[in-house]
């Protein structure tokens, strides 16, 4: 097959778990950082719908938005598959991606005093609501969703969660408790340590300084509003 390449933004989240996905089934790519401010031609060429990262262009064939991405690389490298065999497996684990991609109405970055408790009590109930309904994907003795590599279910959750420090930093947020979530941070554990996700990590005092002006730009903006 001809050659892979990723558009992607270094504080992604959903880049990141495309990188991921590529680094473990062993896929050769190359990786094109994208300046969110000034898009490149080829990303707005690639991806004229929405103009967001990430993209994997492959065979010159562009693929957008990274679960439909993630579900394109398993398909087509077929070696190490991300989703289980089981008809029923596979729907729970995409069940519980999309559970975890669905945006949160409450505003963390933008907000201060009770409507910044409200936004961090609507994500740990999120949490609540992922620990109990995961339970059940965990072969006994296995570290990871459904096994012992990481798979789709994995790649999408982690991404989300293995820069959390950062994210508690920059906002003061608090969201990750082992009492509250037990299953869900001897799960993180073992994620931070796979030597992919070690690799790929962000500079941490670099992507609390990226979050943190975010954090600026969102309270900014909305008491420009008032």
């Amino acid at each position: 097959m001809d050659g892979v390449k990723l558009y992607g933004f270094w504080a992604s989240p959903y880049s990141r778990r495309i990188e991921w996905a590529l680094k473990l089934k062993g896929i050769p790519y190359q990786y094109v950082e994208e300046d969110l401010r000034n898009k490149s031609p080829d990303l707005l060429s690639y991806n004229p719908v929405t103009k967001k990262v990430p993209v994997l262009l492959h065979d010159g064939k562009p693929i957008t938005e990274s679960l439909v991405i993630l579900e394109y690389i398993d398909e087509t490298w077929t070696d190490s598959p991300f989703l289980p065999k089981d008809p029923y497996q596979r729907s729970r684990a995409r069940f519980w991606a999309a559970f975890s991609d669905q945006p949160v109405s409450g505003d963390a970055m933008g907000s201060t005093g009770e409507e910044q408790e409200a936004a961090k009590n609507e994500r740990i109930e999120r949490l609540r609501v992922l620990e109990k309904g995961i339970g059940e994907d965990f072969p006994d003795g296995t570290p990871y969703f459904h096994g012992q590599n990481p798979g789709f279910l994995d790649i999408v959750i982690g991404s989300l969660c293995c820069e959390h420090e950062a994210f508690e930093e920059a906002t003061g947020i608090e969201l990750f408790d082992p009492e509250r979530n037990p299953l869900i941070t001897k799960w993180l554990t073992a994620m931070k340590e796979h030597p992919v996700v070690k690799e790929t990590a962000p500079d941490r005092k670099k992507l609390v300084a990226f979050l943190r002006r975010l954090r600026e730009m969102a309270l900014s903006s909305k008491s420009s509003k008032v």
